[in-house]
């Protein structure tokens, strides 16, 4: 069986249903609580890549930081919206899953199973 990574955020009804799921089909992933331990702007961009996704679509634009960091200028490039998320990872979309070289956002949980 394929190691299973989940970026988690404990505060996050959405990310404990994925993380439950996740459990009760009989695996322990690897909790990666990406507010205190956020991912290298490398591995953002890996997990982007696997998710087959641009930086804007894992952005959470509803946070007060989006505003602030006036990230919703178009001109802004991948890399630097990247280090934007790497900086502020409040910033994120969670929970993020990975499993056998690819990758799922459990929005809603259910999504993750495809990978499992």
């Amino acid at each position: 069986m394929a190691n299973v990574t989940i970026y988690h955020n404990p505060r996050c009804g959405t990310s404990r249903k994925t993380l439950e799921l996740i459990r009760k089909k009989g695996i322990e992933p690897e909790v990666i609580e990406y507010l205190k331990t956020p991912p290298t702007g490398k591995e953002l961009d890996g997990i982007l890549k696997l998710l087959g996704m641009e930086p804007r679509g894992l952005i959470r634009t509803k946070e007060a930081e989006y505003k602030k960091l006036k990230l919703d200028h178009s001109d802004l490039s991948r890399a630097e919206l990247i280090a934007a998320m790497v900086k502020n990872p409040i910033l994120i979309q969670r929970p993020i899953v990975l499993s056998g070289g690819r990758a799922a956002l459990g929005r809603p949980p259910e999504n993750v199973e495809r990978i499992l």
